[in-house]
């Protein structure tokens, strides 16, 4: 479990960039924090391994509070993929990237052969294996990133922007590649301000703006409220917008991706009498 109690956090030039901020994360939960850009996003999911540490508050991993654990300690049970890859990768090839964290935290050759083998077809990135990913295009770095923290089984997955830079073909594999961590019990957190990702994907959303959670629910309940959508400078599923324009010939204003509007038309034209 993720546990933020009264989190407020100011940087060196005393920006204080969370206010605050209480938080709490189930086991095996799915959750998308979403907001416009300085809202505390990415400063928030830092604490959760231990690259911050709280000005005031705190913050507890399984228990353990993060000001008093190592980041290589947190990380065991918290994988964070950074938005930009380029901060996180840093070896001679793809496949030499992928194995490090299981060499380092002493998985034998066998194990860590396998692994990394498996992750790599996983994330189509076999063929790049022995390419050096500063060769890659941006979005098979962030790849790599991923597969580099994936190979490693953490408990708590963080994903900071994962579909920056990913095609839609990319952005299905992705979200039915953390569907399948998600359903294994693994917790997993993104940060995105991709909404129609999170509209077919239907986590958790919490919204945050200038520092503070202004937001926390489901996500049809949340991404199609106006005003709290407004107030993170966000800007809703095209579908929601579509949902409110025929709210008054029947159509539920909950409806946020395209599946469910589907099946919302096709029974109201049944109720009308309009489809067989």
């Amino acid at each position: 479990m993720i546990e933020v109690e009264g989190l407020v956090f100011r940087y060196p030039n005393g920006f204080e960039a969370l206010r605050g901020v209480d938080l709490r994360i189930g086991d095996g939960e799915f959750v998308a924090i979403m907001g416009e850009n300085g809202a505390g996003k990415t400063t928030l999911v830092k604490h959760f391994n231990g690259l911050l540490k709280p000005t005031r508050g705190r913050v507890l991993i399984d228990g353990i509070d993060t000001k008093e654990a190592s980041v290589a300690e947190l990380s065991r049970s918290v994988g964070l993929v950074f938005q930009n890859p380029d901060r996180q990768l840093f070896s001679e090839t793809v496949r030499e990237e992928v194995a490090f964290a299981l060499r380092n935290f002493g998985f034998s050759g066998e194990i860590v052969e396998k692994r990394v083998e498996r992750i790599l077809r996983l994330l189509d990135l076999s063929e790049y294996a022995d390419t050096s990913p500063f060769l890659l295009s941006g979005g098979e770095r962030k790849r790599v990133a991923l597969a580099s923290v994936l190979v490693w089984d953490p408990k708590h997955v963080v994903l900071d922007e994962p579909t920056i830079g990913q095609d839609y073909l990319q952005k299905e594999r992705l979200r039915n590649l953390v569907m399948q961590i998600n359903n294994q019990g693994k917790t997993v957190v993104i940060v995105t301000h991709d909404v129609e990702f999170v509209a077919e994907s239907k986590p958790r959303v919490v919204l945050m703006s200038k520092g503070s959670i202004v937001g926390d629910g489901r996500a049809e309940e949340v991404l199609s409220d106006r005003e709290l959508v407004d107030r993170a400078s966000l800007i809703r599923p095209q579908i929601s917008e579509l949902a409110d324009s025929l709210s008054d010939r029947g159509l539920p204003r909950h409806l946020i991706d395209a599946y469910s509007a589907r099946s919302a038309i096709l029974k109201l034209l049944r109720d009308k009498g309009g489809c067989p």
